[in-house]
């Protein structure tokens, strides 16, 4: 049972698929269209974490993915409805959606393993998402935990041999037909194919009763995912009018973080940790750098400007991210913040 004050975050990964019709549309109505897609995803990025993925060239049934993580289920399905409103959206349908949520693994590993811990999603810059759902048999469930885990440090050993290769695992249980979807984040799919062929030979691989479809994602960005469906083109154009001229994008309101709060938002990838001190608004990362914690849910002494780590009693320097006590040895990022009427902006 996961801590009663650990927010964990849903996650799902959304496959979309493109009606050939929409490339014989006229031009300006492919460059409209594309950008109102955009701008309407774009606009659950304070609400959502969301990374844009293209499996043009990869799989034949579907044509991108969204990787999104919310607090909220009603965060998912407003974003689909968004979609679905818009001129493209009349075009698009959805092959493949699988839902999942973060949790800490009940398997213990005494060494960094980059990622059974972590509670918040959060990417790489890799170049390449490999994914899949993944269900194991009943008689894997029927074995002590004692011989699970014998299997599961043999199933870590093989993957330490391919450090390039990072790990993300959400579940499932009751909230799709999967147990589990597992992703793998790396810049080398022969690396990936050597891990799978020899993830084959573990004890556990066994006890595997499903592990496909799998997917090959090619990470991108949401303007240059939406140009690989062909047609017109506006990437170019879109990135001009991205974001400000300062890079501040609108995460919360003053009334949702009052002096003493503190509330997880979304800048497009990043899950980041946001503090009221005093009327002073500080912004990190959300993921400890030494236990993967939400640092959202941690403390920031009365007397400074000193954040608690809510998992290991680490402790970092709100307004540089530097170290400030307990096991962390690795700064955590920081975001500048400015305050625009009742509008909070990170950037």
């Amino acid at each position: 049972m996961a801590p009663k004050n650990e927010t964990r975050q849903l996650v799902r990964y959304l496959f979309f698929k493109l009606d050939p019709a929409w490339r014989r549309q006229p031009v300006d109505r492919q460059v409209d269209g594309k950008l109102e897609l955009a701008e309407t995803i774009r606009g659950f990025q304070a609400r959502s974490l969301l990374r844009s993925y293209s499996t043009m060239g990869t799989r034949g049934e579907c044509d991108f993915m969204l990787w999104q993580a919310a607090e909220e289920l009603e965060t998912l399905q407003a974003l689909e409805t968004a979609i679905f409103s818009t001129r493209m959206g009349a075009y698009l349908s959805t092959p493949y959606s699988f839902l999942a949520m973060t949790k800490r693994s009940i398997y213990e590993f005494p060494e960094e393993l980059g990622g059974e811990e972590r509670i918040t999603v959060a990417p790489q810059d890799s170049k390449y998402l490999f994914l899949y759902p993944f269900v194991k048999t009943r008689a894997w469930y029927k074995l002590s935990k004692e011989q699970r885990q014998e299997m599961m440090n043999e199933h870590v050993r093989m993957g330490r041999n391919y450090p390039e290769i990072r790990i993300n695992t959400a579940y499932s249980f009751g909230l799709d037909d999967q147990e589990f979807m597992v992703g793998f984040e790396g810049d080398d799919p022969g690396d990936f194919l050597d891990l799978v062929m020899e993830l084959r030979e573990s004890d556990a691989s066994a006890y595997t009763e499903r592990d496909t479809p799998i997917f090959t994602c090619i990470q991108m960005s949401l303007w240059d995912v939406l140009d690989s469906l062909g047609g017109a083109s506006v990437a170019e154009r879109a990135r001009l009018a991205e974001r400000d001229a300062e890079g501040f994008v609108a995460a919360a309101t003053t009334g949702e973080i009052p002096p003493g709060g503190s509330k997880r938002v979304y800048n497009g990838a990043d899950a980041i940790a946001l503090f009221n001190v005093d009327g002073t608004y500080y912004a990190v990362s959300d993921r400890c750098t030494h236990g993967r914690a939400s640092l959202s849910e941690g403390t920031v002494d009365g007397d400074g400007c000193v954040l608690n780590c809510p998992w290991h009693g680490g402790k970092f320097d709100l307004r540089s991210g530097e170290p400030a006590g307990g096991p962390v040895r690795v700064p955590v990022k920081t975001y500048r913040v400015k305050v625009e009427g009742d509008r909070i902006l990170v950037g």
